[in-house]
């Protein structure tokens, strides 16, 4: 990976490498963290600026998940940090922006109450994260969290292990990506992304009640389906949907839209016109070229 020489750290910006928590910092311990994820692009017709999707709903999220770990974390403290990064960082290539909200406190008592925390940024260059021509995917055998036991509306690094094992799962059993199910026995989401299906021209997608990480890129695509005229549903999906379904796909900020070719042992059709309308329009968008949604793009001046 090659990171950005700034980061965000201790309240002021400072060269990545020197960037350092100590071995006893209670988030390590405990999971007691959460982290957001944002793309940024150069701006393909201005190199002298830069490009943010949906820059105010991530800061949005971010702040609520802080809220979890009973911190108070301004949406609008998030925004003018991440927009300072980037012109401190001048990247030149697409990249990712990681800010984390953290117990920096040092201890060993497991507990959100009358623990220091604080918050920090890097980057790294990103290009795809997964083929852009499509992945394999296994139903595992981790179920995804219930929203009773973890608050699975933010983004609490420690709900993360499970999408660890089920994607080493996934990967040391020949395939890209893991399709978790929730406690009911439905479909939820991938290790880190929101999936997609269509049934007989209708965009379906499982809804809030099943357990999902409320999504942003998600949250676009039905925006976007629903303004090109598409039928869309948010309900409870079954597996055996999967193996039936016209087309699969995976949706998040680092994930964009990834069609998926192949469940288990069942393959997709490889004609995928509703995936590629949406993975067209949603470039179209996020490179700034699509006025429709241009209060979507926040444009960086370097």
């Amino acid at each position: 990976m090659t990171f950005l020489p700034i980061a965000y750290f201790k309240n002021e910006f400072i060269p990545f490498d020197q960037a350092k928590v100590s071995i006893a910092t209670h988030a390590l311990h405990y999971g007691t963290a959460a982290f957001g994820g944002l793309r940024g692009i150069p701006d393909p017709q201005d190199e002298k600026q830069i490009l943010l999707f949906r820059l105010d709903r991530h800061c949005r999220r971010m702040s609520n998940s802080a809220k979890f770990l009973h911190h108070e974390l301004p949406a609008e403290k998030i925004q003018e940090t991440i927009i300072e990064f980037v012109k401190r960082n001048q990247p030149t290539e697409s990249f990712y922006i990681r800010p984390l909200v953290y117990t920096s406190d040092l201890g060993i008592a497991p507990r959100l109450h009358d623990v220091e925390k604080d918050f920090f940024v890097y980057g790294l260059l990103l290009g795809d994260y997964l083929s852009p021509d499509g992945i394999s995917c296994r139903i595992s055998s981790w179920y995804r969290q219930e929203d009773r036991s973890l608050p699975l509306r933010g983004k609490i690094s420690g709900a993360y292990i499970t999408s660890a094992l089920a994607k080493t799962e996934a990967v040391n059993s020949g395939f890209d990506e893991p399709i978790m199910l929730n406690t009911q026995g439905k479909v939820s989401e991938a290790s880190g992304m929101n999936i997609f299906l269509v049934r007989d021209g209708t965009l379906v997608t499982p809804g809030y009640d099943q357990d999902i990480l409320e999504g942003i890129t998600r949250d676009s695509i039905l925006t976007l389906a629903r303004e090109m005229g598409m039928p869309t549903e948010e309900r409870a999906v079954d597996k055996t949907e999967l193996f039936i379904a016209d087309e699969v796909f995976l949706s998040g900020t680092a994930a964009r839209i990834t069609p998926i070719k192949k469940i288990e042992n069942y393959k997709t059709p490889s004609e995928r016109p509703i995936t590629g309308k949406l993975k067209e329009k949603l470039t179209a968008i996020t490179e700034n070229r699509d006025p429709a949604h241009q209060d979507w793009v926040t444009i960086v001046p370097l």
